[in-house]
């Protein structure tokens, strides 16, 4: 890290998980940080053990910052949850420190926007993101297409880095094992590996 890129002193997310290395998450590959913690309630969501606000760990911000300016070969960041507005500060300074070390970021909400720009922190969020995929998920309008879960959200394209193409051409699932042994099915429709 860069003196420049250094986050707040002290400053700790809630974390559910990372993936070091997905392609389900956004183009290329990317590191995933799923941030713990989400209010919105989306009937149907598909990670509801990621809602609880103390759930997870707690990870300082400089820490996951050095996990992925040493994890090789990948393209982007990507925050995912939960809801990584919940914890605005965190996600700021994540996108921001990514920035810095050339990667794109990508961040799934269930905030539109408008909504984010309100937030404390919320314009910071949009100044470092390259694409927004936006919207409480609506299991009613389910898509699973374009990394969005259902038709309601939206793709915001923040910069010129990706196009819509790239976004829509994301596989919509993957299935990857963890250090640990364990199955992670990931992606806007790892139910699809399910059957």
């Amino acid at each position: 890290m860069t003196a420049g890129a250094a986050p707040a002193a002290g400053l700790c997310a809630r974390v559910h998980a990372t993936e070091p290395r997905s392609r389900a998450n956004g183009p290329g590959a990317r590191f995933v940080i799923w941030l713990q913690g989400c209010t919105l309630g989306c009937p149907g969501c598909f990670n509801p053990s990621t809602h609880q606000l103390e759930g997870g760990q707690e990870r300082s911000v400089e820490a996951l910052l050095v996990e992925l300016a040493s994890t090789a070969g990948i393209e982007g960041l990507t925050l995912s949850g939960g809801e990584p507005l919940q914890q605005p500060e965190v996600a700021a300074e994540l996108l921001a420190g990514a920035r810095a070390l050339g990667l794109s970021t990508l961040v799934f909400s269930g905030y539109r926007q408008e909504e984010i720009e309100q937030l404390p922190h919320g314009r910071r969020v949009l100044a470092a993101t390259d694409v927004l995929i936006d919207g409480r998920y609506q299991a009613s309008e389910r898509l699973a297409s374009g990394l969005r879960g259902s038709q309601n959200q939206r793709i915001v394209l923040l910069s010129a880095r990706y196009s819509l193409d790239d976004v829509e051409a994301t596989p919509v699932a993957e299935i990857r094992i963890s250090p640990r042994g364990e199955l992670v099915l990931t992606g806007v429709n790892p139910l699809k590996l399910k059957r």
